[in-house]
């Protein structure tokens, strides 16, 4: 941990080599990929979306080969270590894979310590503490993929295992920004079916939720999983609310008119045209 301020923080290095959990990959990483998600990760933290942050970037001396388009050329490149920091870096995959190999005592041990240490409004002793967190997580989602929207910006890879339960960007890949609105985008060269285009963020959101949904389960009671299901229904309702609060914003449009849903519309539509 990083304390800074009364604040703690965990350091996470990127490039630095095999961990158990590189699977096929090396562990590396190449200077190109590091100074981009340095300079993102820093410049979303200006525009005010939660994420995480980069402290530091060292070049290496190690070669790295990478195919970058994913064409087959593979080229030999200039590796980094980016050190990155987060107020915590448990992801959705972090409980799905306890709850599928059927690791419910450190599910539930686990979950017991993210709500204590990131979740200060949810009493320890609350038997539907589960339940609030996992209504917390499906609002600040809503929120953080509304964020995304409303600059232009499309991570990539949304998996589950890039999906922060602290609902803050993370693992900068293949990210990019929208230069012309276009729900079609797509920032990652190997996504062919398009699974990740910016015009699906939201849908995807919706998806990794119910996966969070099902790892908990097995903690929750009968009305609690009747309860937690009508919560991840409202998902689709926290993010058009806040989505449309956000362009209202930019739009410069004050108090509440009817018109304004359509006029947001017209306008993404006209500029898709031009």
């Amino acid at each position: 941990y990083f304390c800074r301020h009364g604040e703690r923080w965990e350091l996470q290095l990127k490039g630095s080599g095999k961990t158990p959990y590189s699977r096929n990959g090396d562990g590396r990483a190449v200077l190109r990929s590091s100074v981009r998600e340095f300079l993102c990760s820093e410049a979303m933290h200006s525009l005010g979306i939660p994420t995480s942050r980069a402290a530091s970037l060292v070049v290496s001396d190690d070669d790295v080969w990478r195919d970058q388009f994913y064409n087959g050329n593979i080229k030999k490149e200039r590796g980094a270590v980016v050190l990155r920091l987060a107020k915590s870096w448990f992801r959705i995959g972090s409980l799905e894979i306890l709850t599928h190999s059927g690791e419910l005592d450190l599910l539930r041990r686990l979950l017991d310590f993210i709500i204590h240490e990131h979740f200060p409004s949810i009493a320890m002793n609350d038997s539907n503490r589960y339940l609030e967190f996992f209504s917390t997580v499906v609002s600040e989602t809503a929120n953080l993929i509304a964020l995304w929207m409303s600059v232009g910006f499309a991570h990539g890879v949304c998996n589950t295992d890039n999906f922060s339960l602290l609902s803050i960007t993370i693992d900068y890949g293949p990210f990019g920004f929208m230069d012309s609105y276009d729900p079609n985008f797509v920032p990652n060269t190997s996504d062919d079916e398009r699974r990740y285009k910016i015009g699906n963020q939201a849908s995807v959101g919706l998806f990794n939720l119910s996966k969070l949904l099902q790892a908990l389960k097995p903690l929750l009671d009968t009305r609690q999983k009747q309860l937690a299901s009508q919560i991840l229904k409202g998902y689709g309702e926290h993010y058009y609310s806040r989505f449309t609060e956000l362009f209202k914003t930019k739009l410069g449009l004050l108090g509440e008119n009817e018109n304004d849903n359509f006029l947001i519309a017209f306008l993404l539509k006209v500029s898709l045209l031009c």
